[in-house]
C-alpha cells in the first residue's frame, strides 16, 4: 500500500475549499498498520484487520469517500492535528488525556483489559523490567508502577524484547496478546492479574471535526443496533471477545 504524503498546507488548503463550497471531500483514514488484528498489513503488501473492515463500512453507512493513511504510531496524534489525514482508526484507546488533543467518537470496541505476557511464570512483574509500546496507555501504567518501563515504537518490538530476554513481560492489550500467546506454542504466557485501562477504543478526530464526528457515531450507532458490530468483533477477536449488549 502506497502511503499518502501531502504537505500541511495543502491539506488545511483543500479541506477549507471542500467546507467552503459544500461539496463532499475525501476522508482520509488514518492507521499503524501493524498491530493486529486490529490493523496490520496482508501478504499481498494492503492494509487490512478488524479496523480495515469496520472504517471502510463505516464510511459507506456515513456516506463518505474515504481512503487509507499509514502512520508510525508514535506521531499519529500529531499527524491528525496538523492535517495529514481525518481520523484515527489504530486500536486507539479513549483516554482523558489524549481528550485534551484531539476529539473521540464513541467506542467501536468496548473497555477491553491490558495484561501480561512472559517467557517463563517466574518473573517479576512488579519490580521488574516491563516493555511497552511508546506513547500507549499501558506505557504510561507501567512509567507510574514500581517497575521499570522500556518502551519501543512499535508491538512487535515490544514481544521481541521479552522473546530476547530483554524485558522480563510485555504489558498491552489483550486482545493483541491473545493471538501471539496461542501461536507461540507455550514459550509466551500470560501473568499476573488483568489491568482494565482506558474507556475503549475510538476514532479520534481534529476537534474542529464536529461534523465528521456526528456521522461517523451514527455510523457506529447503527451497526451496534443492527447486530453487525458485535459480529465483526467475534470475527476479528474470537467467541471470547467483549461484545456491546
Amino acid at each position: 500500500m502506497k502511503s499518502i504524503i501531502l504537505t500541511t498546507a495543502a491539506v488545511a488548503l483543500t479541506a477549507g475549499m471542500a467546507m467552503a463550497d459544500g461539496h463532499a471531500k475525501t476522508v482520509r483514514m488514518g492507521t499503524e498498520g501493524a498491530y493486529p488484528p486490529y490493523n496490520f498489513i496482508n501478504d499481498a503488501g494492503e492494509l487490512d484487520g478488524f479496523e480495515r473492515e469496520l472504517g471502510d463500512e463505516l464510511c459507506v453507512r456515513a456516506e463518505l469517500t474515504c481512503e487509507w493513511v499509514k502512520n508510525d504510531w508514535d506521531s499519529i496524534i500529531p499527524n491528525l492535528v496538523s492535517g495529514n489525514y481525518d481520523t484515527i482508526m489504530a486500536g486507539m484507546s479513549i483516554t482523558d488525556e489524549r481528550d485534551e488533543v484531539i476529539d473521540f467518537t464513541q467506542s467501536y470496541i468496548p473497555p477491553e483489559a491490558s495484561g501480561y505476557v512472559a517467557a517463563s511464570e517466574n518473573v517479576d512483574i512488579e519490580s521488574g523490567v516491563i516493555a511497552a509500546q511508546t506513547a500507549t496507555i499501558q506505557a504510561g501504567y507501567i512509567a507510574e508502577s514500581s517497575a521499570t518501563l522500556v518502551e519501543f515504537a512499535t508491538p512487535e518490538e515490544t514481544v521481541a524484547a521479552v522473546r530476547n530476554g530483554e524485558a522480563d513481560a510485555v504489558f498491552a492489550q489483550k486482545q493483541y496478546l491473545d493471538s501471539l500467546v496461542e501461536a507461540s506454542g507455550g514459550q509466551l504466557m500470560y501473568v499476573g492479574e488483568d489491568v482494565p485501562l482506558g474507556g475503549g477504543v475510538g476514532i479520534g478526530l481534529r476537534e474542529s471535526d464536529e461534523e465528521l464526528q456526528g456521522k461517523f457515531d451514527a455510523a457506529i450507532v447503527s451497526m451496534k443496533e443492527d447486530g453487525t458490530l458485535n459480529a465483526m468483533i467475534s470475527k476479528w477477536f474470537g467467541d471470547d471477545a467483549t461484545l456491546y449488549e
